[in-house]
């Protein structure tokens, strides 16, 4: 609610707190209203808009920045309190800094308004492009592309942080007021702008225009709105040099974001390339993450990308998903639960052994079902699992689902879900995710988890065998070789170079009341790429890497490195 005073007589020169007040030697008379184009009352409603449309922006700006932290580098807690604390803490450093400026506050907003726009808006396409083209350079520039995302970070959060302080002295231009109610009216103002902003980032601008455009169209927003509140409500408070440097370089702003947006398809296109190869065929976002398919066609190895980790690589998924399957298989599987495996290809191997009635997959991204029964490639690799009559798909989260499914019915439970170091992925590697798992299955059903790599993440693997057993489960783990390299296949996303990148995968087969050990059912099929005996090796191998005195994961403390 704005605090009606009475409307000073133009032309004078009373400051607002008095002779020796913060606004005494402010210029156009020393602190004097200015003269504006509206009345008062409207020309502060227009400031306060112009507030609720800079907050907006500035939000925008700041989860953006997260989402990139998330999407280019791996989905992290830390990445992600990094980006967040450099940025409030650039914010206090901004406030401080405008300081200087209050002499100047028109031209000096309007500059900032500017280059925010052209930082925040561009950020985005910025920041992915040092990704895909020099994310694998190593070296010096190993950790480029995260030091570029602190910058532009700092940057960000210094230019959001003058702008309050700096239409705290416009706004008092307009009509004086005690500073109390100005805070008040501004900072309710910048909430409410922050609310629209956050609210509109995550529905609309991420599923409509996507990150690149969605970024470039609110730092478009951000410049034609900071610069028509200053050239149009505070022109008499700028020199005529400055009006025209100031909308010169608006307009230099509003061409570039213009031409980035115009162009932004292509350069997409040509980033995919060169993170993933000319051989890129299907791209789409869904309401869940980025899925990307290369090859499947002309004899070349079919490809499945996550948000841009490797979860299917064509020439090596055999193998994966035979050791995730067969050896959970061995005993009574009439009734098979799936968790993750929209792909289909874990309910493949599942459907090779005779005696399967019922086949349940809950899987969370439906995008990713949906291309697993309709691309070409993908359904013949996946054999068509989807479509067999014995398969029932849910589209829920994994956690979710569990806690209201009946108990003590499934046989089998087949856990095909992302690397635990993935934020999102955490929770359905917790004890407490475990203690639902428990509860469906029947008297002598198998529970297998896929736990990531074992010869890299050593302790995250061995902190998952402890965290089934903390839930009441005897378990048995096993490592199998053969991991194409070349890609990240952990928490971290693109290419990774040839030292850090994970050759092996590693499973733990778990059941209720007794130790189960990894073999293949005699009246089964015979798998391709394993044995009883190479089993029996891959048992050996995994207990050679065991980290001893490991605590479990929970949902209030998880333990898995990111």
């Amino acid at each position: 609610m704005i605090d009606r005073q009475a409307p000073v007589p133009p032309g004078s020169t009373q400051t607002w707190g008095g002779p020796d007040g913060p606004w005494a030697d402010a210029p156009g008379g020393g602190g004097s209203v200015v003269p504006l184009p509206v009345r008062q009352g409207t020309g502060r409603w227009l400031v306060l808009a112009g507030v609720f449309v800079c907050a907006a922006c500035g939000l925008v700006y700041e989860l953006e920045l997260v989402a990139l932290a998330t999407y280019l580098m791996g989905d992290s807690v830390a990445q992600t309190s990094v980006v967040l604390s450099v940025m409030v803490f650039a914010m206090g450093i901004g406030s401080l800094a405008a300081k200087r400026l209050r002499r100047h506050a028109a031209a000096g907003f309007g500059a900032i308004e500017a280059a925010l726009a052209l930082v925040g808006g561009g950020s985005a396409m910025a920041l992915y492009a040092v990704f895909a083209w020099t994310g694998d350079w190593g070296g010096v520039w190993a950790d480029g592309p995260r030091c570029l995302l602190v910058a532009f970070s700092l940057a960000t959060g210094l230019l959001i942080g003058a702008e309050v302080p700096l239409l705290m002295e416009l706004i008092q231009r307009i009509r004086r007021q005690d500073a109390g109610g100005a805070v008040a009216d501004l900072s309710a103002a910048d909430y409410v702008g922050a609310l629209v902003g956050g609210l509109a980032f995550p529905f609309l601008l991420l599923p409509v225009l996507g990150q690149l455009t969605g970024a470039l169209i609110t730092g478009a927003v951000n410049a034609v709105v900071g610069g028509a509140l200053v050239l149009g409500l505070f022109r008499r408070d700028l020199s005529r040099r400055a009006r025209r440097l100031l909308l010169t370089a608006n307009i230099c702003v509003l061409a570039l974001l213009a031409s980035a947006a115009v162009l932004v398809d292509d350069f997409e296109r040509a980033a995919r390339h060169a993170l993933y190869g000319p051989d890129v065929r299907v791209a789409v976002h869904t309401d869940v993450q980025e899925v990307l398919l290369t090859g499947g066609r002309d004899g070349r190895p079919l490809n499945l990308f996550l948000d841009g980790r490797l979860r299917v690589g064509g020439r090596d998924e055999l193998r994966y998903h035979e050791a995730l399957v067969h050896p959970a298989m061995t005993g009574r599987h009439a009734r098979v639960l799936v968790l993750g495996g929209g792909d289909g290809l874990a309910a493949r191997e599942v459907l090779r052994h005779p005696g399967v009635g019922r086949v349940d997959v809950v899987e969370l991204d439906a995008g990713v079902v949906r291309l697993a029964r309709t691309d070409p490639a993908l359904s013949r690799l996946n054999a068509h699992s989807l479509d067999d009559p014995r398969v029932h798909v849910v589209t829920a989260d994994a956690f979710d689902w569990l806690r209201t499914a009946p108990a003590g019915v499934y046989d089998v439970v087949v856990s095909d879900l992302p690397h635990p170091g993935i934020t999102a992925s955490t929770k359905l590697y917790a004890q407490e995710f475990y203690g639902l798992a428990r509860q469906v299955l029947a008297p002598g059903g198998r529970l297998v988890v896929h736990g990531g790599a074992v010869e890299s993440r050593a302790r995250d693997f061995w902190t998952l065998d402890a965290t089934l057993r903390a839930a009441g489960l005897r378990t048995t783990a096993y490592r199998v070789r053969g991991r194409q390299s070349g890609y990240a296949a952990g928490p971290d996303r693109g290419p990774a170079d040839t030292a850090r990148a994970h050759r092996d995968w590693g499973f733990v087969l778990a059941a209720d009341r007794h130790t189960p050990w990894p073999r293949l059912d005699p009246a089964g099929p015979r798998p391709r790429t394993l044995t009883d005996a190479s089993l029996a090796a891959d048992v050996r191998a995994a207990e050679r890497t065991r980290v001893p005195g490991l605590p479990p994961s929970t949902l209030v403390h998880p333990r898995y490195s990111d």
